[in-house]
């Protein structure tokens, strides 16, 4: 090829020359561009209802030049099934600790590449020490540690403790309602009883199971992980055990409801969740997914992320000092004083871990007499 090239080059006179080295230059940039520029690709992003705001997900897209397609799931049991069932295809999951740990064990995730995300080291170490199921990061990257509570309307019930016994009360019967989550509510049972959210024991965990049968959820319209949110924000439910950002995105723009609505961490404390940012196998673009968790962590974005919820900054300690405060995501200028919850709430949370064998109790208190049974 070589050869045949120069003796062309010869024969060539000097407007041919300079036709032919202005073509081999377009080609050339054609080529290295046409290697680079991808603008029909796509993060393919399963995270949590309500979990991604969209102001953020705009800025990668503008960025980088990308689309982000999202699809949400509602309770990390609903995610594990499709991803074990073959329903994979995605580049970014945002499973909690325990299945982050069991996923690991599973050979379910990709190894996380260091060298692609310089904003690992914005990662709280105090949120490491807890994360014992991947301290080093390997396979995951923490998104969010935070906890669910009881979100309350104060118009309706204007006097209550703070307290997972308001679910015990009759008055309130047919207006309140729980996760359909198993390791959330029987977590909340144990911890109300002084046991641990972790805990194996048979015997306790089967009187967390008769203290929800029994006093919790005779006074439920129902166990609900979806449209908790929606039943608040229309007053259909008066207190919803949920997650704070499933409540305000319903009620945001209501300002009456914003005035009326009390979140809080039970006094006796409850199950905590790390939420991180993992690869599945099978992840069609590897390298975009290292882009995205970067993104995420930039102080000035994960504040953005934290101030749209009323969050605060649990997992990066450079946003902190990038938070415009609770009164910023207020609707119509209606100020909270305010956020939703603190780190020194999360302080009486205990982390949820992976149970092992333990499961399967939890499993049978959860299907064959609370969610189903009497």
């Amino acid at each position: 090829m070589g050869r045949k090239l120069n003796d062309t080059w010869r024969g060539m006179d000097m407007k041919q020359r300079s036709i032919f080295t202005i073509g081999a230059a377009f080609m050339a940039v054609a080529f290295v561009f046409s290697g680079c520029a991808k603008p029909n690709e796509r993060l393919y992003l399963y995270n949590w209802n309500y979990y991604t705001p969209p102001s953020v997900i705009q800025k990668f897209e503008q960025e980088f030049g990308v689309r982000v397609v999202q699809d949400e799931f509602d309770s990390n049991e609903s995610m594990f099934a499709k991803l074990r069932s073959g329903g994979s295809g995605y580049d970014i999951v945002v499973p909690s600790a325990d299945y982050v740990s069991i996923m690991i064990q599973l050979g379910m995730l990709e190894r996380i590449d260091h060298s692609k995300i310089k904003n690992l080291a914005n990662i709280d170490p105090v949120l490491l020490q807890k994360a014992v199921y991947d301290p080093r990061m390997e396979f995951s990257v923490p998104y969010y540690w935070g906890a669910s509570g009881v979100a309350v309307n104060t118009a309706r019930v204007p006097n209550f403790e703070e307290s997972m016994s308001i679910f015990a009360d009759p008055s309130l019967r047919e207006r309140m309602t729980m996760l359909d989550d198993l390791r959330e509510v029987l977590g909340f049972a144990l911890n109300y009883l002084g046991y641990s959210v972790n805990s194996s024991n048979p015997r306790e965990i089967e009187a967390a199971r008769d203290l929800i049968n029994t006093q919790w959820k005779p006074n439920l319209v129902k166990f609900d992980a979806d449209a908790f949110g929606k039943g608040f924000a229309n007053e259909e439910f008066w207190v919803v055990q949920g997650y704070a950002e499933t409540v305000f995105q319903e009620i945001a723009g209501n300002d009456q409801m914003m005035r009326n609505t009390r979140f809080f961490i039970p006094k006796e404390g409850g199950p905590a969740y790390i939420d991180s940012m993992v690869i599945p196998k099978g992840a069609r673009n590897i390298e975009l997914a290292h882009t995205f968790i970067d993104f995420i962590h930039r102080p000035e974005i994960y504040a953005e992320f934290c101030d749209t919820f009323g969050f605060p900054a649990t997992a990066n300690v450079p946003a902190r000092n990038f938070l415009r405060g609770p009164s910023w995501f207020a609707p119509n200028g209606v100020p909270r004083t305010e956020p939703w919850y603190t780190v020194e709430d999360l302080a009486r949370t205990e982390l949820k871990e992976d149970v092992g064998e333990a499961l399967v109790l939890f499993t049978t208190a959860w299907f064959d007499s609370i969610r189903i049974g009497k």
